[in-house]
């Protein structure tokens, strides 16, 4: 496989494990507002409202644990980035200015069909 096509793979899993995300966020009485917002700092995978609290998701997936998992994949740098992208997004829906904000990562692991979910609610905060 070429590098492009590498690519594609990884993008299709990704989708894959973010329906997968999505749909055990929607069971939990999440609702979705966008689902991978684009930004010059990057993408925001999913964005939610729990309630009246906007929740934005890093879904991560890991096949096997031997270097971390998901969730312990999110450095420092792609919190910041995160953020950068979350405020581009109140900015461009200010109808959700007012909500209170929360970061929460959702780490898949294992096999496609049968994957687990480790969902880190405020798995990390912005000051």
């Amino acid at each position: 496989m070429n590098v492009h096509g590498a690519g594609l793979a990884r993008r299709g899993a990704g989708a894959h494990f973010e329906t997968v995300a999505l749909t055990h966020l929607e069971r939990a009485g999440l609702s979705l507002v966008m689902r991978n917002f684009n930004c010059r700092y990057g993408e925001l995978d999913l964005v939610m409202l729990d309630r009246d609290c906007l929740v934005f998701v890093e879904v991560r997936y890991r096949r096997a644990s031997a270097f971390g998992d998901g969730a312990d994949s999110v450095s420092a740098g792609k919190r910041a980035r995160l953020a950068r992208a979350a405020a581009m997004f109140l900015a461009a829906h200010p109808r959700f200015a007012r909500h209170t904000c929360r970061f929460d990562v959702l780490a898949v692991a294992g096999d496609a069909a049968a994957p687990s979910l480790d969902w880190r609610r405020s798995a990390f905060e912005i000051s």
